[in-house]
């Protein structure tokens, strides 16, 4: 567990997570562009989705509707009990664990979705090397990150997020997400991305 994580209690946080306009996804023109952004990421098909740091399950919901198949991992039992009655009587199973090293033993998938959790964890490499091992052969990690703030800023900047990949990644692409106010339900000045890893 990072420090970040260490000092933040989810669970507290759980019940007023999704009023945040990207967190909870409730304003239609937000959630439209969520959707579209994620049929763009997920393949075309049917596929196995596991949704790391999933939160409440908003992104799972997307992915589900989408017609994929969702585990979603999260490290507090609060908000996996918000995703859980999110998501129910829809193909998806939610698990309490560390996203770094998630509970899913020898299953694999064809996705590995994560938003703004890799920046808060310890060893970016080696997480990277190891969510690389839970994909089948042409599977993709979709990992959407940031960096926010001016006094202290927080988070990786996509350059170095692709620079980490070179080693476990023959195809990565950016998407820059900054210049999309429907995404965050405002404008936004400072770099957030998406980035699209396979091979």
């Amino acid at each position: 567990m990072s420090e970040l994580e260490a000092n933040v209690d989810w669970d507290a946080e759980a019940s007023t997570f999704d009023e945040e306009p990207d967190h909870g996804l409730r304003d239609p023109k937000v959630r439209r562009a969520w959707a579209d952004r994620l049929r763009g990421w997920l393949p075309a098909g049917a596929a196995d989705v596991l949704d790391l740091g999933c939160g409440t399950g908003s992104l799972s919901l997307l992915a589900a509707e989408q017609g994929h198949r969702v585990t979603g991992v999260d490290l507090s039992p609060a908000m996996v009990d918000l995703a859980r009655a999110k998501l129910a009587g829809r193909d998806a199973v939610f698990l309490i664990g560390d996203a770094a090293a998630p509970p899913v033993g020898e299953q694999r998938y064809d996705v590995v979705l994560v938003r703004h959790v890799l920046w808060a964890l310890p060893d970016t490499a080696r997480v990277l090397r190891h969510w690389r091992g839970l994909l089948r052969p042409g599977g993709r990690l979709v990992l959407i990150e940031g960096r926010w703030g001016t006094v202290s800023p927080a988070g990786i900047p996509a350059d170095r997020l692709t620079e980490l990949l070179a080693p476990v990644a023959e195809h990565v692409r950016v998407e820059r997400l900054s210049d999309d106010p429907l995404l965050w339900g405002k404008p936004v000045t400072d770099e957030r991305y998406a980035v699209v890893a396979t091979g």
